[in-house]
């Protein structure tokens, strides 16, 4: 991956400086503590009429995943146990309300808003690619030349804001470079990435090469991959599908993973005894990540479309319904977890909803986690005695249906 060391730095904090941009975030103007209000919801019932922000008290808010859709009833799920079934049962509880057109371009043209046969078919094309074996492919073609070089470039000044200068970088770059993207367009992209036409431009060249010369890189996998119809009929993806996949992953992985590594770095850097514990052994840093993951998802709240009535956790949902799983408050069940409000990298692994569940669960989440333990890794390695600026204000997690931290200044010793 030539051309990271030039990296327009002013740039990146242009498009991921949240300290003046808090709007990034879905909610972004939210910075209290949801936690305490969403076990009072929780506790009153697994299944609550409402919406989450509004029940939590947050009336600011205004769009997201599943919302507004002011004409239909609204319910909200608090319990580990009513999300993880609802993710589970896609014939009642779907990610869209409609089949989508797999034609069209755009996120919500993606496997994201498929079910059935059809999100299945879909996803398999790309699976392989994303499996924990793949892990190493990642990390050797695009995670850590790009770790490496952005920690080059700040490791001889003792100080740095990681959250901008380190975290938000890593995963854009990962996801441009295994499209091919020249690192002095990946920027673009990622600036452009609510702009499905302007993608769709520089990934149209580079689509037609890899047709015509498949490489090493995931639009190759793409062009290459095959998909079965109803009628039995194989053909390759049109390049409008490709298009739509691409999107949905540069949305998806350009914008959960640098906050979630910030989240992760946050927890570690506010509990110097737990930062120490993992710097002597390495082997604690997937569980600080996996912990991370539990006690402060980036992404808190998805959405469900309810396609038939049903009873649910003593609860009547009719027909047309949303029903908003909240994933911050069903990581932090204390039927699930004991001291759930504490950041315990010890505890006992258990499958968590931070990254989603049921057949959506998270495509890339162990590309996701390759990116955070090799670069929260090469820092605790290349910075010595790595600690939170103590003239500066400390890192505490904010927004609502997007979580993740201002900023993380540090200072080490050189």
């Amino acid at each position: 991956m030539s051309g990271v060391a030039g990296l327009d730095r002013d740039r990146i904090r242009e498009l991921f400086d949240l300290r003046e941009n808090a709007g990034v975030f879905s909610g972004g103007s939210y910075t209290g503590d949801p936690h305490p209000r969403w076990h009072e919801l929780r506790e009153s019932g697994p299944i609550q009429p409402g919406i989450v922000h509004e029940l939590t008290g947050f009336e600011e808010f205004a769009a997201f995943h599943g919302l507004p859709e002011p004409d239909r009833p609204h319910f909200s799920a608090f319990s580990f146990a009513a999300c993880d079934a609802a993710y589970r049962n896609e014939d009642v509880f779907r990610s869209a309300p409609e089949p989508v057109d797999a034609a069209g371009i755009g996120v919500m043209n993606s496997m994201l808003a498929m079910n059935g046969m059809r999100h299945r078919q879909y996803r398999a094309l790309v699976q392989p690619s994303f499996v924990p074996a793949k892990a190493k492919w990642w990390i050797a073609n695009w995670i850590q030349e790009t770790v490496d070089t952005l920690i080059d470039g700040f490791v001889d000044a003792g100080q740095a804001e990681l959250n901008v200068d380190f975290c938000a970088s890593i995963p854009v770059l990962t996801i441009t470079g295994s499209f091919g993207i020249p690192i002095d367009q990946a920027l673009d992209v990622r600036a452009a990435v609510q702009d499905p036409g302007r993608v769709v431009e520089i990934l149209t060249p580079i689509v037609a090469a890899r047709r015509e010369h498949p490489g090493d890189d995931l639009i190759s996998v793409l062009v290459e991959a095959e998909i079965k119809d109803q009628d039995g009929q194989t053909h390759r993806l049109s390049d409008p599908e490709i298009y739509s996949f691409a999107i949905l992953l540069l949305a998806a992985g350009s914008g959960t993973t640098w906050k979630q590594m910030g989240i992760t770095l946050a927890a570690l850097l506010t509990q110097p005894q737990v930062l120490d514990a993992v710097r002597e052994d390495p082997a604690l840093l997937k569980a600080a990540i996996e912990e991370s993951v539990r006690w402060e998802p980036t992404d808190p709240m998805f959405s469900r479309w309810v396609v038939d009535d049903i009873d649910f956790f003593g609860t009547h949902i009719p027909k047309g319904s949303m029903l908003h799983l909240c994933l911050g408050a069903a990581n932090r069940d204390p039927e699930r977890w004991d001291r759930p409000d504490e950041y315990d990298v010890y505890r006992a692994v258990k499958p968590t909803l931070g990254f989603g569940g049921g057949p959506h669960v998270c495509l890339g989440s162990h590309v996701a986690r390759a990116e955070m333990a090799t670069g929260i890794g090469a820092l605790l390695d290349r910075l010595c005695n790595l600690r939170l600026d103590p003239d500066a204000e400390p890192p505490r997690p904010t927004g609502f249906y997007e979580r993740g931290v201002m900023e993380i200044p540090v200072v080490w010793d050189i």
